[in-house]
């Protein structure tokens, strides 16, 4: 018995469904590895003291570190484990800033879906919205996610 990956094939996505992710909160942590990682050292997000008087009140998430938690919160749901064939397109559009503490979680929409000229794989187009603890919407996006067909 072969191996069968418990994400969802093309097939079984419906537009109009929605999934909500489990929630997380963004730590020190996180920031200043991001910082690490990406190069981006920007006192937006790494100098407290100075963005203390910014309109922001403090220091602020890097936007590309909320949206790659986004990505790891989808992937949390399952529906996309081992059927993900590539992530094709990312249209992302901040709305409010994330601080190190906030909570955040993703509502996931299947907006559309298409087959491809390959009988083995479609594309799935979702609108992925990320919230904070007050449900505020920080992030608005549009991610087109190509998937296995059985």
């Amino acid at each position: 018995m072969g191996y069968r990956p418990p994400g969802r094939y093309f097939e079984e996505f419906q537009v109009g469904e929605t999934f909500t992710t489990a929630a997380r909160t963004v730590t020190e942590a996180d920031v200043v590895l991001f910082a690490g990682l990406s190069g981006d050292f920007n006192p937006v997000h790494t100098d407290e003291v100075t963005m203390r008087n910014s309109p922001f009140g403090g220091r602020i998430a890097h936007g590309m570190l909320v949206a790659s938690i986004a990505t790891g919160l989808a992937n949390r749901l399952g529906i996309f484990e081992g059927t993900t064939v590539a992530l094709l397109e990312m249209n992302l559009r901040w709305t409010a800033p994330v601080k190190p503490g906030d909570t955040v979680h993703a509502v996931l929409e299947v907006t559309d879906k298409r087959e491809t000229r390959h009988p083995d794989r479609g594309i799935v187009t979702l609108q992925v919205r990320v919230c904070n603890q007050e449900d505020a919407c920080v992030m608005e996006s549009s991610w087109k996610v190509m998937l296995r067909r059985r």
